[in-house]
């Protein structure tokens, strides 16, 4: 075991602080990395709060790691040390089931093993997250990370990258194609880059005019404010797929029916309250509508390689590890552009 050091939620809806803890030690397959930087995530705050039941406590939060490999297990043969390397959301899955041979470990039907509040596969080991000065992970779940790369702002790729870039892939986003993106947050603002990137004609929806500037920067072609319906109703039927990453309650129905025929929607987002669902969008225009989970270690992998590729990486805010608490009440306002990351070397401060 290896002692470390990170910042805990003791208790649900406490505020988070120094914890020491043990990690285990490097087994054959693992890795064991030096942190460097690591993503804030809306769903740490909804986690530390256990606004999704199941906390487990004390917990450290953080699924968008990045750093450097400073120890190897002795069969480790993807990583030496001194590499670059990433953890995202997941840690370990069942390796056996048709998802996870398939590389869509995302989806494992035994579930997969999340980086923090969760238990490892022995069912009673805790997993401890990335506001924490090292990590040691299986190989297999570890990313490689490219030094062109700004190492902070590649962060929130492990998740915010990857829960936009996958659903893109799948449901074949690209020229010729005009798409829509909902929401101008830490998922939208990655769901804009990565659609440009593609090829596509992008709209981006957002209730803020004051984000126009913003979006077109990003990649945006168009901006419609979704609260004006002479602006909506300018594009009924005319985008062949719409991206929803939006977490609050809205009506999707307005959004299905700016879909073309045969059009496509997916969500991202998870709103408290669940939408109203109004068929008819659906039924009369043959529309489908459905959801996507972050991605496989695979297609995380290839996701980096393209950003490395093109130059792609989050717009960040970077924070010492104290202003956590802070950056959450921040969070909540929508008061960031668009991910805050957290210096780990501020642990030790």
């Amino acid at each position: 075991m290896t002692a470390a050091l990170g910042y805990a939620a003791p208790a649900a809806k406490t505020p988070l602080g120094p914890f020491r803890f043990e990690r285990r030690a490097p087994g054959p397959h693992d890795v064991r990395i030096e942190i460097a930087y690591c993503g804030v995530c809306h769903s740490d705050l909804h986690q530390v709060r256990d606004e999704w039941g199941h906390g487990l406590f004390p917990m450290v939060p953080g699924h968008e790691i990045v750093g450097r490999v400073v120890e190897v297990g002795a069969h480790v043969q993807g990583f030496k040390v001194g590499d670059l390397a990433g953890v995202g959301c997941m840690v370990d899955a069942c390796r056996t089931c048709p998802a996870c041979t398939e590389g869509l470990e995302q989806y494992c039907e035994n579930g997969f093993t999340g980086t923090y509040n969760a238990l490892e596969r022995d069912g009673k080991t805790p997993t401890y997250g990335g506001y924490s000065n090292h990590i040691v992970v299986d190989e297999s779940f570890t990313l490689h990370i490219s030094p062109k790369l700004d190492l902070a702002a590649t962060a929130p790729l492990l998740c915010a990258g990857i829960t936009t870039y996958s659903p893109l892939r799948h449901w074949k986003v690209g020229p010729g194609q005009k798409v829509g993106v909902v929401g101008l947050g830490g998922l939208g603002h990655m769901a804009v880059k990565f659609a440009h990137a593609f090829g596509a004609h992008v709209v981006l929806f957002t209730t803020s005019p004051g984000k126009a500037e913003d979006a077109r920067r990003l990649g945006a072609r168009e901006v419609v404010v979704s609260k004006d319906k002479a602006q909506m109703k300018a594009h009924v039927k005319s985008f062949d797929f719409i991206l929803d990453t939006v977490s609050a309650p809205h009506d999707i129905n307005a959004y299905l029916a700016l879909l073309k025929r045969d059009g496509e929607m997916a969500l991202v987002g998870v709103p408290d309250t669940p939408p109203t669902l109004q068929f008819q969008h659906l039924i009369f225009s043959r529309r489908k509508l459905g959801g996507s989970l972050i991605g496989g270690i695979r297609e995380t992998q290839e996701m980096l390689d393209f950003c490395a590729e093109h130059g792609i990486v989050s717009d960040i805010e970077l924070i010492p590890i104290a202003k956590i608490n802070e950056a959450y009440e921040r969070m909540l306002k929508s008061d960031v552009k668009y991910r805050f990351v957290i210096d780990n070397a501020t642990l030790g401060a």
